[in-house]
């Protein structure tokens, strides 16, 4: 596979492009007959330590809720331990639990790397260079294994992973729906409104945002939702509160995904 090869997902509908090109909005070609269109989407945050992890969580407890095999990926996640012979990374080891198609980590997670810093400097410290071509050639086997697919960006929108390589531009390969995750706190609104620009700008659809809490009380927050809902050009699939015991099933039950981009029917769990 070369930088110039177009990836194309099983059934989805997405072409991405791995040479830097004009971005189209994501393709929402129908299913064959009798097979329902799949759902796929790119979770990404005003920051980091945002609560990405905690709703795509919430996406994946939701879909297989609904009987879908789902799977959950983080194509790049800086800071790993080894435990029992295995690198572990807590925000990849959430999303395996909440969806229920589980692959190698080498396929959900193709750069897991050891140091908890921005990606670009953790690969340098392992001599690792990230390269959009495994990440997605991983997307398709991940895509093709499962029904509904969450990625889960790396930081806020625009973290580098190379020199001249960012989570924007790998967003705008995988051209999926974007999920907006912001972190309700001081700052929110510009950090909010410049991320949905910057989702514009590289041609991807925003389906929706979620306000996060971050603390158990904060000042003006309802003046702060609305503030932010005016502005955003994408609904409100909900408001998170400082949950004492976050779970993604804890989450899920303050989140409306149902106006999603191919959010599936209720179907039988699946054996």
């Amino acid at each position: 596979m070369a930088l110039e090869d177009p990836v194309i997902a099983p059934d989805t509908g997405i072409v991405a492009d791995l040479a830097p090109a004009v971005a189209t909005e994501p393709a929402t070609a129908a299913a064959p007959a009798g097979i329902p269109p799949r759902f796929a989407c790119f979770v990404t945050g005003t920051d980091t330590e945002i609560g990405k992890t905690l709703i795509s969580s919430a996406l994946l407890h939701a879909l297989v809720q609904r009987g879908v095999r789902a799977c959950g990926m983080k194509p790049i996640a800086a800071g790993a331990v080894l435990r029992d012979g295995r690198l572990h990374n807590d925000d990849c080891d959430q999303l395996e639990a909440a969806g229920n198609v589980h692959l190698p980590q080498s396929i959900t997670t193709p750069f897991l790397l050891k140091e908890p810093a921005a990606p670009h400097i953790a690969a340098a410290l392992e001599n690792v260079a990230i390269d959009p071509v495994p990440i997605l050639a991983a997307y398709l086997e991940v895509a093709a294994a499962s029904d509904a697919t969450v990625v889960e960006g790396v930081g806020g929108f625009r973290v580098p992973l190379t020199d001249s390589y960012d989570t924007a531009d790998l967003a705008q390969q995988l051209d999926l729906p974007v999920i907006l995750v912001v972190g309700m706190r001081l700052g929110c609104i510009n950090h909010a409104l410049l991320t949905v620009e910057a989702i514009a700008a590289r041609g991807l659809k925003l389906v929706g945002w979620v306000a996060n809490a971050l603390e158990p009380e904060m000042a003006f927050g309802d003046e702060n939702v609305a503030a932010l809902a005016a502005r955003i050009p994408a609904p409100l699939l909900g408001r998170v509160p400082r949950l004492r015991e976050p779970s993604a099933a804890a989450c899920a039950g303050h989140l409306d995904f149902s106006g999603l981009p191919n959010w599936p029917a209720h179907r039988n769990n699946p054996q």
